[in-house]
């Protein structure tokens, strides 16, 4: 279905992507610094399933509707805003979850990421520049953006989750503290601010 040379090709260009900070990365590390390195390998399962979701809705052509429905952009751009400043909102008034007994649950961090990731409209203008260029127009196309699309989402399940599951381990090594315990309430919403932020000020391509 794919030929080896061009899975090949592919392979270094994606692992090249998922090792690029970016939004679902910052996710991941925000939700491990806030609930703990389970929680944050939970949530960057949710982030890998969104963008499965993505490359489906790809292939299927929702990109070329949204294109073509401005305003349909905007909506889902302006929900994953408010999303956002939501958990960020959460992460001041609780803190860092670990300090009421783990509150936040692995359930709920893997939807908190399939959700961010899901109201964030250009990932699916992403997969639509990015994935094409190893299409072969000759054959089916939804099987090979499956495919491609499964292994992006793999190296980024691996990467962003190692990255919120080193941002847990620091923050169990400090839990004792109340200071440091403050700071990291403080520093998970900054980081869901910042990506409310960046998200809102994006520009259809």
């Amino acid at each position: 279905m794919i030929d080896l040379w061009v899975l090949l090709a592919f392979l270094p260009a994606a692992l090249a992507l998922n090792l690029t900070p970016g939004a679902d990365m910052m996710f991941c590390l925000g939700q491990g610094l806030r609930a703990g390195g389970r929680e944050a390998m939970a949530a960057s399962a949710g982030v890998a399933l969104g963008v499965l979701v993505h490359v489906g809705l790809a292939a299927l052509g929702l990109g070329a509707l949204v294109s073509a429905v401005p305003w349909l952009f905007d909506v889902i751009r302006w929900i994953g805003v408010g999303y956002l400043l939501w958990l960020a909102l959460g992460a001041l008034r609780a803190g860092p979850m670990r300090a009421k007994g783990r509150a936040m649950t692995a359930a709920r961090a893997f939807r908190e990421g399939l959700v961010v990731n899901l109201t964030n409209p250009k990932v699916i203008f992403f997969v639509l520049a990015f994935l094409p260029q190893f299409v072969d127009p000759a054959r089916a196309l939804l099987p090979q953006f499956l495919i491609f699309g499964t292994i992006l989402s793999f190296g980024g399940l691996i990467i962003n989750g190692a990255v919120g599951v080193f941002a847990g381990s620091l923050g169990r090594l400090v839990a004792g503290s109340e200071r440091f315990n403050r700071w990291l309430g403080f520093a998970s919403a900054g980081i869901f601010t910042a990506l409310a932020l960046r998200l809102a000020i994006l520009e259809r391509a």
